[in-house]
């Protein structure tokens, strides 16, 4: 068969093949199943066993329902499995588990059961599911990422507007018998700034009521494109800094990563608005809540609403149960008749449909797929999303393009699942790495305004088989490309420059004038701070010009130590990544 220009250069604009493919003995042969999913190996026909575990906290009826509306299942509901050894017993013969948050499926949950295929969290995060452990044995974990998105939005509105007239202070007076108006004058919300934090689906909703209520939306998101933001019509605010200090409501709606744990800290609190307030639905560690609580007490904010915290449930003693002009409630943002009918309905639709026919949706780890394929793909699929979290490392600010491009043998089959891994990759750090899998990449980066392109040529150039994944704003573009050596991956260029490492620890991105003394500078440096070099990669675009090294390191570099290299005279870039 010969090879068409669309096989050599194939532009995928979000949709293509949205919402999934159908596997056979290739990938993304055709979109043939009903719900457009992608569908892997059917099992045989057997019967199964589906654990529907908890604490007291069950799906909704309808899920459980559906599932044993099914002749091939037998379902089982327990809802007295706190502890783990309880958990283990009830396992051991399921090949399905079905959790909300109450119930740990552990790693030893994992190991004692032998028969276990698919594990479905009924809400969002899956930080109650070793996934890891989960994925070495083979088992997919599922979760429903967009079934609570109201919920949470109107749950963290309802906040804003009970903090802005002190709702639930009044009515405790009025069950008490006093008649007080006077302690209670509240503030309007109609024409105050509000500063969303996190403009995915649940920010983009709360942003869509807030611009209702006669609000000023601004939006502060790393990832999103100036052009959602439009589209949103939310004023776009590229500094957190700059945008908080404008706030009279700041409302949160980002994952917890290491980049954004206590991104509201004691400092950012003091430079806030003494009339802001501040209402977190998300995560709790998002703010400290230490710093919130002297805030509040000193009256260096007006108040905060709070249905999340970094210790849950938080103790007696706990310092912001305390502070004034407070609102809490226990972590209820998906608590709604009809979210958790949609996620217990959805949950069980996908355990279904996994165990009867083999398809995968929204799985967070590796999908199942057949072992020819697997053993065809699964390299690229791992090297495809290390790649992608790799370059988003890196990637100017506000990229709004991502083209991953394909050279050699690679490039001649379909490498639409590997370009979702990119993807998966890419979009961790944006959205948080449980709210991106293989299925939901392409829909999400739509939502972020992201655009997509992938490009394939069959030919080998100069490496056998070559991935390239470039980030772009339109005027800065950053690019890392990887192939295999004797089976092992190496990382062959950056920036389109020839450079060769493993993939592996921390690496240090350093460019600089081309001249003697350089690499004796940034040295001493990392020497200083105890900070070893493993190995060290060199290129030049000519002698003189700008040099680019790429370092791995023992341990990663903190803040103040890429500030002491950034410093040195004739250095005009450094990055650290973490592999």
């Amino acid at each position: 068969m010969g090879t068409s220009e669309k096989d050599i250069v194939q532009s995928v604009e979000h949709g293509s093949c949205r919402q999934g493919v159908t596997f056979t003995g290739q990938l993304c042969l055709s979109v043939a199943t009903p719900s457009n999913v992608p569908t892997l190996r059917a099992p045989m026909a057997q019967q199964f066993k589906i654990l529907i575990a908890g604490n007291n906290d069950p799906i909704s009826s309808k899920g459980i329902d559906l599932l044993k509306a099914e002749s091939s299942f037998t379902v089982e509901v327990n809802m007295n499995l706190k502890a783990e050894d309880a958990m283990i017993e009830a396992s051991r013969d399921a090949h399905a588990i079905i959790v909300r948050s109450g119930a740990k499926v552990t790693a030893k949950v994992i190991e004692a059961a032998p028969l276990l295929k698919v594990v479905g969290r009924a809400g969002v995060g899956v930080d109650n599911i070793d996934v890891p452990v989960a994925s070495k044995r083979g088992v997919v974990v599922m979760n429903t990422p967009g079934g609570n998105t109201i919920s949470t939005a109107e749950q963290a509105f309802t906040l804003m507007m009970a903090l802005s007239r002190k709702t639930p202070q009044a009515h405790a007076t009025i069950v008490s018998g006093k008649w007080d108006r006077k302690s209670f004058q509240g503030t309007e919300v109609y024409g105050k700034t509000l500063v969303v934090l996190g403009m995915g689906r649940i920010g983009a909703e709360f942003a869509k009521r807030a611009k209702a209520f006669g609000m000023r939306v601004v939006a502060y998101d790393p990832y999103l494109s100036k052009n959602r933001a439009d589209s949103l019509g939310v004023e776009l605010c590229e500094d957190l800094d700059a945008a908080i200090v404008q706030a009279d409501y700041i409302t949160m709606h980002m994952p917890l990563t290491p980049e954004t744990k206590h991104m509201i800290n004691a400092k950012r609190l003091a430079s806030l608005k003494k009339t802001a307030r501040i209402i977190n639905c998300a995560r709790g560690g998002l703010i400290d809540d230490a710093a919130l609580a002297e805030a509040l007490t000193n009256g260096t904010i007006a108040g905060a609403a709070l249905d999340v915290f970094e210790v849950e449930p938080p103790p007696a003693d706990y310092p912001l149960l305390s502070a004034p002009n407070t609102v809490f409630t226990p972590h209820l943002g998906a608590s709604t008749e009809e979210a958790q009918e949609n996620v217990g309905i959805e949950i069980a639709e996908v355990i279904k449909a996994h165990l009867l026919q083999g398809t995968v949706v929204n799985a967070v780890n590796m999908p199942n797929v057949d072992p020819k394929t697997l053993a065809d793909l699964g390299p690229f699929l791992k090297f495809g999303e290390l790649l992608g979290r790799l370059v988003s490392q890196f990637a100017p600010a506000r990229s709004n393009d991502v083209i991953i491009s394909y050279s050699g043998k690679v490039g001649s089959g379909d490498t639409t699942l590997i370009s979702r891994s990119v993807l998966k990759g890419f979009l961790e750090r944006a959205v948080g790495a449980e709210q991106v899998n293989y299925i939901n990449a392409n829909g999400v980066a739509e939502g972020l305004g992201l655009r997509f392109t992938e490009s394939r040529v069959p030919d080998a150039s100069e490496f056998t088989d070559l991935i390239e994944v470039q980030a772009s704003n339109g005027s800065e573009v950053a690019s890392i490309a990887g192939t295999f050596f004797a089976g092992e991956p190496r990382i062959v260029k950056v920036n389109g420059r020839h450079i060769e490492t493993r993939p592996e620890g921390t690496l240090l991105l350093i460019e600089n004038q081309d001249r003697p003394g350089m690499i004796a500078a940034y040295s001493t440096i990392l020497g200083k701070h105890k900070i070893n070099i493993a190995d060290m990669s060199l290129s030049r675009n000519k002698e003189g010009g700008t040099a680019l090294t790429l370092l791995t390191l023992d341990t990663t570099p903190s803040p103040a130590v890429i500030t002491e290299l950034e410093s040195i005279e004739g250095i005009s870039r450094v990055h650290s990544v973490v592999v």
